[in-house]
């Protein structure tokens, strides 16, 4: 599951399948009840089916079944999951007189039959699971034990690695002189390729010759399952912390990139006006200068008129 997805898919990635036993058939079962909703899967490693119940569709089919009884979502719900939920965990049913039933339909659903007491009265209730998308069976089923098993190759690969140390670490204890005080403890040499073939023939067949109905899906699996899941969880958060991180860090160089670009677009704007300026100035027509003195020669260039008297 990405981000962005169903998050009753998430939580339900973080169950683990449990082994369960319904009219004697041998499943796999997830579920995840909130408080008034639940999904659940099962598989028989055949067929893959789901059921996913709101609080509003829980109510009519409680009243369906069960006619005789007028209650709230919140009370037929909490009974059911009091007396289904140890179950599908893999426990028993709750209380002496609860019984489940599986039928397998024509159609290719299979029911889940309930029956209980609630206020003294009977209390009838039907998981009524659908096969499940491809996609969905990939996501919760194949992808995970597909990531146990590539967990699992490492492992044996490490241990091989680890044995092939000792055998190298207790021959040098030989050469040196060192010895076994009993006798039942020596062990022959380790050889990879040796060990995987008997293991191989002995092992298999021994798998092979148990009965199908048994899944295997021990305590084991399941916290390496959980374990599995854990890590992935842990991953998808820090991919999505760094993807919100980057949108962050490219806008704010997106700032300064706007920014500086604006103070150039400012700069050649400037210095265009300058250059206009300059090339104004340089194309303008030089006017004659003006003769500043002509007034005071003019003035200078009257006669000047003598003085005449009564007297010569």
């Amino acid at each position: 599951m990405e981000a962005g997805s169903d998050p009753s898919e998430e939580q339900l990635l973080q169950r683990p399948w449990l082994p369960v036993s319904i009219s004697g058939c041998q499943l796999l079962v997830k579920s995840c009840f909130s408080d008034t909703a639940y999904r659940i899967l099962l598989t028989d490693m055949h067929c893959v089916w789901e059921e996913r119940m709101e609080a509003a569709a829980i109510q009519s089919r409680a009243q369906e079944l069960n006619r005789r009884l007028r209650a709230s979502v919140e009370a037929f719900f909490s009974h059911l999951c009091e007396v289904v939920q140890p179950c599908l965990s893999g426990g028993e049913l709750t209380g002496g007189k609860a019984q489940i039933f599986l039928t397998r339909q024509d159609n290719g659903n299979i029911n889940v039959r309930l029956k209980s007491e609630l206020a003294e009265l009977p209390f009838y209730w039907e998981f009524r699971c659908s096969p499940a998308p491809v996609a969905l069976a990939c996501a919760q089923l194949v992808r995970p034990l597909l990531v146990i098993s590539r967990m699992l190759q490492q492992q044996v690969k490490q241990l091989g690695g680890l044995l092939v140390r000792k055998d190298a670490e207790i021959q040098d204890y030989r050469e040196n002189g060192a010895t076994l005080s009993r006798e039942r403890l020596q062990t022959e040499v380790f050889e990879e390729s040796t060990y995987r073939e008997h293991f191989m023939a002995t092992t298999l067949p021994f798998l092979w010759s148990e009965s199908l109905d048994s899944l295997g899906f021990d305590a084991d699996l399941q916290q390496l399952y959980t374990t599995a899941i854990a890590h992935r969880k842990r991953k998808l958060s820090e991919e999505r912390s760094v993807q919100e991180e980057q949108p962050a860090a490219e806008s704010s160089a997106d700032v300064v990139s706007a920014r500086s670009e604006a103070a150039n677009i400012r700069k050649q704007n400037h210095n265009k006006q300058d250059e206009t300026t300059d090339v104004k100035t340089t194309n303008r027509p030089t006017m004659p200068k003006s003769d500043m003195s002509i007034p005071a020669e003019r003035k200078s260039s009257k006669a000047k008129k003598k003085k005449v008297g009564l007297f010569r």
